[in-house]
């Protein structure tokens, strides 16, 4: 592979952030710069207190000092949100629509640069992190395209009266985003509620709070009113903020089951509505009769994208016992020859994870699935890159498990690292039951040449996404969400628009009101 050196990279980056200090190659990032935005500014939050430290994970050093914000600090941005909403709202479809197709252009042009933050932060590939901001910018463009066109119906009523319906925006709407996906996860969320005429106060995770700062930056060089797309940061006590808040409309939430839960709680309290993408153990089946290596770089794919930290990966891979042999040999192969290393570098395909605490409880899943019976046929021990800079990363192999049953935990609970499950099946009737017996409802994927299975195995499987002969695919014109313990609501598509707006009904009489008193 051609190694693209990073340095050219760096008065762009410099441009972008002025905190950034040294160079934006691994090991040498610093941001001093405040990560709080509102009102079309940076600035530090007014309470709160509290700091996070925030690591660069293929290093292990921290790269920046996040101040939490605390209760005055969440109003303000509320406020300033619902200040900018009055006039957004108030713009045509078509109008929005060219702002949101220049901060579309923007990222676009920006995408080497914040691409190269993302992965700093994240600990992704600078491969993979391209390909979440072309996504992203993909996103706007899409409800760019569909701003313009919202609109209600009109219905004709008896003796010349009629009826017609308003899409109306919801008002102040807030995002709250995960670690693995944190640009596109922002993007996913504030395309369709800036489209229909919403504000948004978006909260980042903590771990990963530097690139969402970008996008706000981004939509205000837009032409977005200041204030309509603020960021406020910390953990639970300011999500907790964000949700009891009165004048907060809408949650949008990416996350774990648990905070979900909570989440609920605390919305039921303002009868607000929430869309919720949680956790998932989504099946991938393989039947004998697949295109082989496809079904193996599916497997890949829906396994070790962004280290195994993907809430949709097909982690319990059924296949069918006529070929597991031949599947399990060649997918070991492959895992063996994935590139850890440094994020930045061109040819890697697996950097960090997150951070020590999550490198641990991975460790401790396979740890436990050794105790409980399963196999490693590869991986899962930690790794310790060969560059000096890179000792104190949160790096580990990619593991394969085999001999596993659906009773293991590694095979019932989310491990959300790089960490394949395989199990064997006989029959289609029995590897859909199995397949669905789980809390969760995602994903699921099927790898077969006979069409006609390939339809009836989705349709029959509790999943929200579903994927014949690939995985992980996700194009921003299809609906993204999950059944049971995944959630509800959906990301993208067409079907964001209804979770983004509501319905007014007008009834217009024509004649005398016929009165029965």
């Amino acid at each position: 592979s051609i190694l693209v050196p990073i340095g050219p990279l760096v008065p762009r980056l410099r441009r972008l952030l002025p905190g950034l200090a040294m160079s934006s190659a691994t090991g040498s990032f610093s941001l001093q710069q405040p990560l709080n935005y509102r009102g079309g500014a940076r600035l530090q939050p007014t309470d709160g207190g509290q700091v996070e430290e925030v690591y660069e994970p293929a290093t292990g050093r921290v790269i920046a000092k996040l101040l939490c914000s605390g209760e005055k600090e969440v109003d303000l941005a509320v406020q300033s949100a619902k200040a900018a909403f009055k006039v957004w709202s108030q713009k045509s479809g078509m109008e929005r629509c060219r702002v949101l197709l220049e901060a579309a252009r923007i990222i676009r042009e920006q995408r080497d640069e914040i691409a190269t933050l993302e992965t700093i932060n994240n600990g992704k590939s600078i491969f993979e992190a391209r390909v979440d901001i072309d996504i992203s910018w993909q996103c706007l463009e899409y409800y760019a395209g569909l701003a313009g066109s919202l609109a209600g119906e009109h219905v004709q009523l008896p003796g010349g009266s009629f009826g017609y319906t308003r899409r109306e925006p919801l008002g102040v709407c807030v995002g709250i985003g995960a670690w693995n996906y944190p640009f596109q996860i922002a993007c996913w969320k504030a395309a369709p509620a800036l489209a229909c005429g919403n504000a948004m106060v978006f909260k980042p995770s903590p771990f990963t709070p530097i690139s969402v700062v970008r996008l706000a930056e981004i939509f205000t060089q837009a032409g977005v009113p200041k204030g309509l797309f603020n960021v406020v940061q910390g953990g639970v006590a300011t999500g907790q903020f964000l949700c009891q808040h009165p004048d907060v409309a809408k949650i949008s939430f990416t996350g774990s089951v648990p905070t979900g839960v909570k989440i609920m709680e605390m919305a039921a309290k303002g009868i607000k509505p929430v869309t919720l993408e949680l956790g998932g153990k989504s099946p991938l089946i393989i039947f004998s009769d697949c295109a082989l290596e496809n079904a193996v770089n599916g497997a890949l794919m829906a396994n070790f994208l962004t280290q195994g930290e993907v809430c949709c990966n097909g982690t319990r891979v059924f296949v069918e016992r006529k070929i597991l042999d031949t599947f399990t040999k060649e997918v070991v192969k492959r895992t063996q020859k994935i590139k850890i290393g440094d994020p930045l570098l061109e040819d890697t395909r697996m950097g960090a994870l997150i951070n020590r605490p999550h490198l641990d409880r991975v460790q401790n899943f396979i740890k436990q699935a050794k105790e409980q019976g399963a196999q490693v046929l590869c991986g899962g021990d930690l790794y310790v890159p060969d560059d000096p800079k890179l000792k104190n990363g949160f790096y580990m192999r990619p593991c394969v498990l085999g001999n596993c049953t659906d009773d293991m935990t590694c095979v019932k609970e989310e491990i959300f690292g790089p960490v394949m499950s395989i199990l064997p099946f006989d029959t289609e009737e029995e590897v859909v039951e199995r397949a669905n017996n789980t809390k969760f409802g995602l994903a699921g994927g099927v790898f077969t040449r006979d069409i006609q299975k390939a339809h009836r195995v989705v349709a029959a499987l509790n999943a929200g996404m579903c994927f014949i002969n690939n995985y992980n695919v996700s194009p921003v014109e299809l609906p993204f969400g999950g059944y049971k313990a995944s959630g509800f609501g959906r990301e993208n598509g067409r079907a964001a628009i209804e979770y983004y707006s509501q319905l007014k009904t007008v009834c217009v009489e024509m004649g005398d009101v016929e009165s029965v008193f």
